[in-house]
Order: C-alpha cells, then structure tokens, then sequence
C-alpha cells in the first residue's frame, strides 16, 4: 500500500462490486452527453428552421370579394363610374378595413370591367376626366381611354382589370 521510490502500485481501480469498470461508465456517460446535447440542439434549431422557412410557409389572408353595387345601377352606363368599395382584411386577429376607389365600365362587347383607379406607372390615383372623356392622371399626363387601355404618357400599359363576379344581382369585386 506504500510507494516505494521509483515504484508506483497499480492505482488502476479494481473493479467494484457492480461489475462495471470506470472507462465503460464513461463512456456510457459520454454516450449520454452526446445523446443530451443532440436533443437539446434539436429542440433549440426548431424556431431557427421555422424562422427561415416562415416566408415560404406563410399563408397571406385570403381577399374577400367586395361589393360595387347592383347590376340595374350599371345598365345604362355611358361613361366611367366611380365608386369606392371597402376591403376587408384579417391578418390574425387585427382586421384592417380600407377604402378603394374603382371605375365601372363596359368592355367592347357590353360585359362590365372594374379598373382600378390606380396609375400603373407611378401608383397614382387617376381620376376620370368627363372634358376629355379620358382617364388623365395627375403626376406625369398619362392618358387612358374609357376602357382603360393606355393612350399616351409614360405609362407602359393600360390600367388594371380587376377581378369580377355577380352573387345575388350584385357586381362583386376581388381588390389586388
């Protein structure tokens, strides 16, 4: 049980009554770390994951159809017809209300087409000019025709169709 000077005893622990060495219950502890570790790496990558695939993922809220008016108000349309709509959006649990204006009017063949009254050049509200029986925008002089398609100015098309539906003799429309 003493050293002797230059001659160490074995100080390699014998094994204890349990059967198991110090180097397996280490590496069953070193297993159980790294085991440990994985999960608590897995469980800390989650939010980083959905975090960088959230905008690929995410479900934008679905546009209600907006109601522009009775068909009997537009049967005897001459010229374009403002009117504003309200478009109703739910992101969660805030609900945004806004007003648009749109135009109605009729196509070549009769049918009627909402514009929006949105110029597509800069974003400006285009206003319908009964002087000039044209659409004439006020940032840059663009002109369009009654049916909204481009007659001059910078604006490199006409103005934007919106999506329309009829429910219940009214002329419903989808704002984008």
């Amino acid at each position: 049980m003493y050293e002797r000077a230059g001659h160490p005893e074995n100080t390699t622990p014998k094994p204890s009554g349990s059967g198991l060495s110090l180097e397996s219950r280490r590496s069953f502890l070193g297993v159980l770390l790294g085991l440990g570790s994985f999960f608590v790496g897995a469980l800390l990558a989650v939010p980083l994951i959905r975090f960088a695939l959230f905008p690929l993922l995410r479900r934008t809220t679905e546009l209600k159809n907006s109601p522009v008016g009775a068909l009997s108000e537009f049967s005897s349309l001459t010229e374009p017809m403002m009117r504003i709509i309200q478009i109703e959006q739910v992101d969660g649990w805030r609900k945004a209300v806004s007003e648009k204006a749109v135009y109605v009017t009729k196509g070549s063949q009769g049918q009627l087409r909402v514009l929006t009254s949105i110029c597509p050049h800069l974003g400006c509200t285009v206003p319908w000019s009964k002087e000039k029986s044209q659409f004439v925008c006020p940032c840059h002089s663009a002109t369009f025709a009654a049916d909204g398609t481009r007659v001059s100015g910078p604006s490199l098309r006409g103005m934007d169709t919106l999506e329309t539906s009829v429910q219940d003799g009214q002329l419903l429309v989808r704002f984008q």
